[in-house]
């Protein structure tokens, strides 16, 4: 296979290893990793996010990881225009650039472009996220249908965060926000990508979800957390969404036990990837999906 026009993309549930499968691809190719994670751009949460560690980030070139503080609002717009710097710079160096992250939403903007919708007035998307708040996800859902059919079977019920989207584009532009994606062009050729989606059985992700929050909580997530909440950061905040900061705050405010924590953590953390893979069934169905044991074969022959 010839990778040097390539750019390899990593993706897949929260948990399930694309980080580590990230640096022994970049080892193997002579790459460099480039974040593709909407929460790991941010340094005050580093254990929470599940960031690679300092020892990892040594080994081979890491970029967007941990530069941004989280009193700042960060976009997919903004994510997209780093992403090409590095990606040429990287190339410049006659390296191969591995994109690895679960940001559904980061990957489709690289392959697909990013569309260029009017800028939303900040008082109108803290008064949609208010109202979908108030209504819960459910009714804000069926009320987003009325004012743009064009939604149903294109953005799942359940995804809020989609939903706010396209409930602000039809609000401040009168356009469904499936009318802004036509007119969207992406930077690169189809054919540059190679699409990696790392998924395990069940069973075998939960377990990994298990593992990881025992070594969140080792590795001081609760510390992390108490240092974030000293920043006094507004709850409605985008930061609020990582998970585990809402659950530690109630362990910190003794309303639960550390058994419930890490519970609670995990409940979440599966509620998350299965949001995930229900992305990947409606985005990525032009990715080549690997478990563990194809995995390994795909690796032996780059």
């Amino acid at each position: 296979m010839d990778l040097k026009s390539k750019i390899i993309l990593i993706s897949g549930p929260t948990a399930s290893g694309k980080s580590k499968f990230a640096l022994k691809i970049a080892k193997k190719l002579n790459g460099e990793i480039i974040n593709a994670d909407s929460m790991q751009v941010y340094k005050e949460l580093n254990i929470l996010t599940a960031r690679p560690s300092k020892i990892d980030l040594k080994k081979i070139e890491h970029h967007l990881y941990g530069f941004r503080s989280v009193k700042k609002e960060f976009s997919s717009g903004e994510w997209l225009q780093l992403a090409n710097k590095n990606i040429k710079k990287i190339r410049d160096k006659n390296k191969i650039p591995i994109l690895v992250g679960g940001t559904g939403l980061y990957f489709k903007a690289l392959t697909d472009g990013l569309v260029k919708i009017p800028k939303i007035p900040i008082h109108i998307r803290n008064k949609i996220r208010r109202m979908q708040n108030n209504l819960g996800q459910k009714k804000f859902y069926y009320k987003l249908l009325k004012i743009d059919p064009s939604v149903k079977n294109r953005i799942d019920p359940t995804d809020a965060q989609r939903s706010i989207r396209a409930y602000e584009v039809i609000s401040i532009s009168k356009k469904s926000i499936f009318e802004w994606y036509k007119k969207t062009k992406p930077f690169f050729k189809k054919d540059q990508f190679i699409k990696i989606y790392i998924d395990y059985p069940k069973d075998e992700l939960i377990n990994k979800i298990y593992k990881r929050v025992d070594q969140m909580m080792k590795d001081g997530a609760i510390q992390e957390v108490k240092d974030f909440l000293k920043l006094n950061l507004k709850s409605d905040s985008n930061i609020f969404k990582v998970i585990g900061i809402r659950e530690i705050k109630d362990f910190i405010d003794k309303k639960t036990s550390m058994h419930d924590l890490k519970q609670n953590i995990v409940i979440k953390t599966r509620q998350y990837a299965k949001r995930q893979r229900t992305w990947s069934r409606g985005h990525m169905s032009d990715w080549q999906k690997f478990d563990t044991k194809a995995l390994s074969k795909f690796v032996k022959k780059l």
